[in-house]
């Protein structure tokens, strides 16, 4: 349990971290601005400020890289031959929602704003617990799917298989983020 909430929460940072980082981008924000007051690190001030925005990407991509690892500690389930009744791929179907975590971003005017809005958002996503789409994940491979069961169970499967037909589907381990939420990483 407590694992899984871990979990959660990290899914959860991973999916909304876009968020900060293009508000940090668009008011121009580099790493020699952030940390101006540590003696140590002055030397991030002569940086491009192409480098300072490289690297912000980076931390979600090595959070999700991270969280991708560590899903092996989750709840196991497997889905056997025949299970599935429908399939559905899900990557298109997400990403205007996750666009719109950008233009917020966009026209957030201060860091005040900026975490009172990011703080809602991580609640809401958190909470929702019904998919944990983070776009990073196609970076490795993965792919979304919102599969339905035989006895009509929506699922929402995150994995690197490439599924056309319900048939196709048979999946010894499947890590069970939530009740609707699996993770193939085979």
């Amino acid at each position: 349990m407590i694992i899984n909430t871990a979990f959660r929460l990290l899914l959860t940072l991973n999916a909304t971290s876009l968020l900060v980082i293009i508000f940090l981008v668009q008011k121009g924000y580099t790493l020699g601005q952030i940390f101006s007051g540590v003696a140590w690190l002055n030397w991030t001030g002569m940086l491009p400020n192409a480098v300072s925005y490289l690297l912000y990407f980076l931390i979600p991509v090595f959070s999700t890289g991270a969280s991708i690892l560590l899903s092996s500690k989750l709840g196991k389930d497997d889905f056997k031959s025949g299970e599935v009744e429908s399939i559905e791929h899900a990557n298109n179907s997400f990403l205007p929602s996750y666009l719109g975590y950008f233009f917020v971003a966009l026209s957030v005017g201060n860091w005040e704003t900026l975490g009172f809005v990011y703080g809602v958002l991580f609640i809401f996503t958190f909470l929702s617990q019904a998919l944990y789409f983070n776009p990073l994940f196609l970076l490795f491979g993965y792919e979304f799917y919102n599969i339905t069961t035989k006895n009509g169970t929506a699922i929402f499967l995150i994995s690197r298989h490439k599924y056309k037909r319900p048939d196709e589907i048979q999946i010894p381990v499947a890590y069970r983020i939530n009740n609707y939420t699996f993770i193939e990483r085979g």
